[in-house]
């Protein structure tokens, strides 16, 4: 009797052992990760203007399989009225170089729910992002260029 049961107590042990299904991460987006935006501009008619850097602020976009967020913060230790903190998130599809960002949730109210197309590079270790941000509501109508590198 004693024997049966090991035996079957190894048969669970062993079936519930399985090898683990690594398909979701053998996924993984070639972008998946953190990344610091170094450079930034901004073209709206024929006026460029430079965004980023800003002197004493940073920010990052992290990307998994199927979703993005960034988060921009002052880092000179300002609070209350003077503190800087940008945010949001949403989906993503990439295709080749292209790519597509659903924004759903942003501290800008009028950017939520908002879909744009970009095209995206990666070189090395830095991702560059270009294309227009279009909202008619908020006449925002807008070339962008962002730079950022990997973080490691």
């Amino acid at each position: 009797m004693k024997i049966k049961l090991v035996t079957a107590l190894l048969a669970i042990a062993f079936t519930s052992c399985e090898q683990k299904d690594n398909s979701y991460e053998n996924k993984a987006s070639p972008i998946s990760g953190t990344w610091k935006l170094v450079s930034a501009r901004t073209i709206t008619k024929t006026d460029t203007i430079v965004t980023f850097p800003v002197k004493n602020q940073e920010m990052i976009k992290i990307f998994n399989n199927d979703t993005f967020a960034f988060f921009k913060h002052n880092t000179d230790g300002l609070t209350g009225d003077s503190a800087v903190f940008d945010a949001g998130s949403g989906s993503y599809k990439l295709e080749g170089d292209r790519y597509s960002e659903h924004l759903e949730y942003c501290n800008y109210r009028g950017w939520e729910n908002r879909d744009f197309s970009f095209n995206l590079r990666i070189s090395n270790d830095s991702l560059i992002q270009t294309g227009i941000e279009k909202i008619d509501s908020l006449h925002v109508d807008q070339e962008i260029t962002e730079i950022y590198v990997r973080r490691k």
